[in-house]
């Protein structure tokens, strides 16, 4: 390229309008102080950033460019997910920056360094064409899949200082992974298909014994659901009170969200109790209607109580107050039940462990040391059998 067309790409790129959050980035920085600057040694050490910045996508521009620009939170795509009018000059805009990206996969190391009397070593990188005005057409028809910013860049996220964030290396466990539980794991998957198609989905509790695959089940039903539009949200219990800032943050999005409680439990005086009892009745200021709430807990009335305290008489109508607090689990449209195998589930999933793991064992060695493990942990459970398993390695 000749170096009046690498200034013109530097101007062009100067005045992205839409896009304009990629010059943010430090990758399109370092590219951009390269097209900019006209001394040698200035020009490649900005060059060197720029492809040393290209590491976390495998050396390559154009998956820089294909994440970046896919991921982009801007008002042209906010506005068709939001199926806002468009203007003829934003649409313009956009597709001429899609147009410009395009340009960019066509780039060579030599290409940039054509017009130099450099002639020693120029780092290379990896370049694709692709034609991003088609690709953006392609998620814009697609965006309740897709969908953008943020959202696009992950399928779980938690929440921290108010802010939604992925989450890094989250639980790659699909509906494979179990054994037994099929009925349980069903109804979950139904719940969240009718999500996913626009139909009325029920708030889901799934309670019974620790180990049993509770939220695992949550898991594997939204990373087989993600290409379908469903988001995990995971919230800690004493992040309720961001609730309505999460619903509100979602309330526009195309996607399709399970917000996530795992091990949920109360005392009787604790003051999340309220957030989570208005977004599970519906209340307009704490929930979305494109989410829905799904929680984990060992006990099937989530509020702990005390003998103790029933025989308090300062509350006039205590037992109302009583019922109040029992029956939150009532509050969820859909309990599910994950109780603790019995033997023979306990064995059968210790045999498929152990197929997995291609364990060369007696199958009837492997039973009593399988039990005994269970014994010496107080109870059989599809963790307490992958614990087993693990221990022979």
């Amino acid at each position: 390229m000749k170096k009046t067309d690498l200034k013109l790409l530097a101007c062009q790129l100067s005045a992205l309008s839409v896009f304009r959050g990629l010059t943010d980035k430090k990758e399109m920085t370092a590219f951009l102080n390269f097209l900019r600057s006209e001394d040698i040694y200035e020009k490649l050490s900005f060059y060197g950033e720029f492809v040393s910045s290209l590491g976390a996508y495998g050396g390559s521009f154009s998956a820089f460019l294909t994440k970046a620009v896919c991921e982009d939170e801007n008002t042209y795509i906010t506005s068709v997910a939001k199926n806002k009018e468009v203007s003829a000059s934003l649409k313009a805009n956009a597709e001429k920056e899609l147009d410009i990206f395009s340009s960019l996969t066509a780039l060579t190391a030599e290409s940039l360094f054509e017009d130099t009397d450099y002639e020693g070593y120029i780092p290379l990188f990896e370049n694709e064409k692709v034609d991003f005005s088609a690709v953006y057409k392609e998620r814009l028809s697609h965006i309740h899949r897709y969908g953008y910013g943020i959202f696009a860049t992950a399928g779980m996220f938690r929440v921290e200082n108010d802010e939604i964030v992925p989450v890094e290396a989250a639980d790659d466990i699909t509906t494979e992974n179990f054994i037994g539980y099929e009925a349980e794991r069903q109804q979950v998957m139904d719940n969240t298909l009718a999500l996913t198609e626009g139909r009325y989905a029920q708030n889901v509790l799934l309670c019974g014994d620790a180990g049993t695959g509770k939220s695992s089940t949550v898991k594997a039903v939204a990373n087989a659901c993600f290409d379908k539009g469903v988001r995990l949200i995971e919230v800690r219990k004493d992040q309720l009170f961001s609730l309505s800032h999460i619903m509100g943050r979602i309330a526009d999005n195309p996607l399709k969200f399970i917000i996530f409680i795992d091990d949920l439990s109360f005392n009787k005086n604790d003051d999340c109790f309220s957030m989570l009892k208005a977004a599970l009745e519906g209340s307009a200021s704490a929930k979305a209607s494109n989410a829905v709430i799904y929680a984990t807990s060992n006990r099937r009335h989530i509020v702990k109580e005390r003998f103790s305290e029933r025989g308090h008489e300062d509350d006039i109508h205590h037992s109302d107050t009583v019922q109040e607090l029992l029956s939150l689990s009532d509050r969820f449209g859909l309990v599910v039940y994950f109780s603790k195998p019995n033997k023979k589930l306990y064995l059968d999933i210790v045999h498929e462990l152990a197929k997995k793991e291609r364990l060369n064992i007696d199958e009837k060695e492997l039973d009593l040391k399988a039990e005994a493990f269970a014994l010496a942990k107080g109870s059989r459970s599809p963790r307490a059998a992958q614990q087993f398993i693990k221990s022979f390695k």
